[in-house]
């Protein structure tokens, strides 16, 4: 890499510690990155030769290292207008340390009108579209690089204003939320000291086991518990507690998330109580779960809440197999095992926004992926020459994945009918 005059080739930009990088997921048919500012929680997309540069900013590496890497990989050097562009945008979103921003400075940041520069050429078709991102939220929902304009070369020199922070939702007496905790994170820390000796594998594989035999004998002894859950609404009181155990059920699941999460070095920035009468039920946000290290990791925190459901239920399930239990309390501990299974497996139904769909979304490798299932199937269906335009990794996605839900939605509507007949009959 040479440097134009005056140019510092040597500045070596960092990104602040708490900026998250994801791994490259499908968005539509382009790839993307999700950046995230865990300070401010705004996080937006970019392409795979945007997250190239970025990625690499650790306070180690010189802008002429970083040109020549990406030389390397892309075969084109990078010019002084997208060096001037790009750290002007990561310094307007507040993600350079400090002492690294793309402002002037005496020695470290590169001059006014100047940036380190890769060679005598400017951004050229080979060179990353400098699209500013777009503020989507932690869920990253809105693209700020649209299909095809990571390899276009397209640039877009204009920075947007930060985001306004989200406005606090009205709590009513009707809908609302309470936050639980002053420190969720602090709060889940100490539950994973507790608790956390339970994801070891030599605790979790067998737990895991008794949970498949549990549900094999629910699905052996549907009918029997279908029936018990029919009894169960004319006894009041066991209805009740069968009830108040479902939401303590439920509890344990968001409170799941946020444990196993803080075991894979996640961050619970809420535990709370949120109602939409007459329902209500705990929640545990979990802010950082895109952007761990592995995709093990991030299925593993999404199915906790639903594995967690059923480990609840082992318990009840001993009592009702082996103990002596009178019938109104068998009957009762028989209903809460069919509920608290159907509870459980709703949850892992992929459809947003269940645990079921954040896990698809996983195994798929995609952001929105339900959005960017229906535009490309109709594309498709309409035979539209767009749909041929889509990498071979996002038609089999996307493909598999409305497969997948066509095909889960049509066992639970089977069951439905089989136990609304079993009812009928029996």
């Amino acid at each position: 890499m040479s440097a134009a005059p005056g140019a510092p080739a040597a500045y070596r930009p960092a990104l602040r510690p708490r900026v998250l990088l994801s791994d490259p997921l499908l968005d539509g048919a382009a790839t993307v990155h999700l950046i995230k500012d865990a300070e401010t929680g705004s996080s937006f997309k970019v392409g795979p030769k945007e997250h190239f540069l970025i990625a690499r900013m650790d306070g180690e590496r010189s802008l002429a290292e970083i040109g020549e890497e990406y030389a390397g990989e892309y075969g084109r050097r990078l010019g002084d207008a997208h060096w001037k562009r790009l750290l002007g945008l990561l310094g307007a979103k507040g993600l350079l340390a400090a002492g690294a921003d793309a402002s002037p400075g005496p020695s470290t940041a590169p001059p006014p009108g100047a940036a380190a520069s890769a060679g005598s050429s400017v951004a050229g078709p080979g060179a990353p579209a400098a699209v500013p991102p777009r503020a989507t939220g932690s869920s990253g929902a809105s693209a700020a690089v649209p299909p095809g304009a990571a390899a276009s070369g397209r640039v877009t020199a204009s920075v947007p204003p930060a985001p306004a922070p989200p406005v606090p939702e009205k709590r009513t007496l009707l809908r609302g939320s309470l936050p639980l905790v002053a420190d969720a994170d602090a709060t889940t820390a100490r539950l994973h000291r507790a608790v956390g000796f339970l994801l070891a594998p030599a605790v979790l594989a067998p737990l895991l086991a008794l949970t498949l035999a549990m549900e094999a004998v629910v699905l052996v002894r549907a009918g029997e518990l279908l029936l018990a859950v029919s009894g169960l609404l004319a006894n009041p009181v066991l209805l009740t507690g069968t009830a108040v155990l479902l939401w303590v059920s439920t509890a344990l699941h968001e409170l799941a998330h946020g444990v196993v999460a803080r075991h894979h070095g996640g961050r619970v920035s809420e535990i709370g109580l949120r109602w939409r009468l007459p329902a209500v039920i705990m929640y545990c946000t979990v802010d950082d779960y895109l952007y761990f290290g592995t995709r093990r990791h991030r299925i593993a925190t999404a199915a906790a809440g639903a594995v967690m459901n059923l480990i609840f239920l082992l318990p009840f399930c001993a009592l009702w197999l082996f103990a002596p239990l009178d019938d109104a309390t068998h009957e009762a501990f028989a209903a809460l095992l069919l509920l608290g299974s159907v509870q459980a497996l709703v949850m892992l139904v992929p459809l947003p926004p269940l645990d079921g769909y954040r896990i698809a979304s996983q195994l798929a490798g995609a952001t929105g992926l339900a959005a960017s299932t229906g535009v490309y199937l109709r594309l498709a269906l309409r035979r539209s020459p767009e749909a041929a335009g889509y990498p071979r990794r996002a038609r089999i996605a996307y493909l598999a994945y409305a497969g997948a839900t066509a095909l889960v939605l049509a066992c639970a509507l089977a069951a439905a009918v089989a136990g609304v007949h079993h009812l009928l009959t029996a």
